[in-house]
């Protein structure tokens, strides 16, 4: 996880990808998602997990798919209680 804070700036989305993110977590359409999802990383109270090719992201209710190689937000999207 130590390699995803360290790239934390090289943290991005595809135009596709922003939409889906805005969309799953009700965001409204100006919304910076990289900003937010580089906050909801660095909480205090994030868990961090790897599995495969993906970084899974918990914090604050939220769920963010990263891939591990690019740095790509793929999505993000409410916890499942």
């Amino acid at each position: 996880m130590h390699d995803l804070i360290s790239n934390i700036d090289r943290l991005h989305t595809t135009d596709m990808g922003g939409g889906r993110i805005v969309r799953n977590l009700n965001l409204a359409m100006d919304t910076d998602v990289i900003t937010l999802c580089r906050d909801m990383i660095l909480s205090p109270n994030a868990c961090m997990k790897r599995r495969g090719k993906n970084y899974y992201v918990t914090s604050r209710g939220c769920i963010i798919t990263i891939n591990t190689m690019s740095f790509t937000v793929i999505t993000a999207h409410p916890e499942k209680r």
